[in-house]
C-alpha cells in the first residue's frame, strides 16, 4: 500500500510539472513580459466594475419604494454583477498564471521607475 501511495504521489507531481510546462509554453508567447505597471490598468478595470455595481445597488436602494427593487433594476444589477465577476475572474486567472510561472514578470515598485 505504501508503494502505491508513493507511486500516486510521484505521478501527481509529474502531472503538475507537465501542466506547468504546457501552460507556460502556450500562454507565455501570447503575452509580452509584464511589469507591475502593466497590472495597474487591469486593477483599475476591476475596481471600476466593482464600483459601478456597488454604486448602482446603493442608488437603486435609495430610489426604491418600500425597499423593493423592480424587475428592471434587478436585471441592471445582475448585468453589472456579471460584468464585475467576469472581469474579476480574468484578473484572478492572470494572478494564477503569474503565481505558477506561466508568464514572465519584471518586478519593480508599483508606479515607480526602474
Amino acid at each position: 500500500m505504501h508503494d502505491e501511495t508513493l507511486h500516486q504521489q510521484r505521478l501527481l507531481r509529474e502531472i503538475e510539472h507537465a501542466t506547468r510546462l504546457v501552460n507556460r509554453e502556450v500562454i507565455n508567447p501570447l503575452i509580452q513580459e509584464l511589469t507591475s505597471d502593466d497590472l495597474l490598468p487591469l486593477m483599475a478595470v476591476v475596481a471600476k466594475a466593482r464600483g459601478k455595481y456597488l454604486a448602482a445597488m446603493f442608488r437603486m436602494t435609495a430610489e426604491s419604494r418600500d425597499h423593493v427593487l423592480t424587475a428592471e433594476q434587478v436585471k441592471e444589477l445582475r448585468d453589472l454583477r456579471e460584468t464585475y465577476e467576469e472581469i474579476l475572474a480574468g484578473a484572478r486567472a492572470l494572478e494564477t498564471a503569474i503565481a505558477r510561472g506561466y508568464l514572465d514578470v519584471k518586478w519593480k515598485a508599483m508606479g515607480g521607475d526602474d
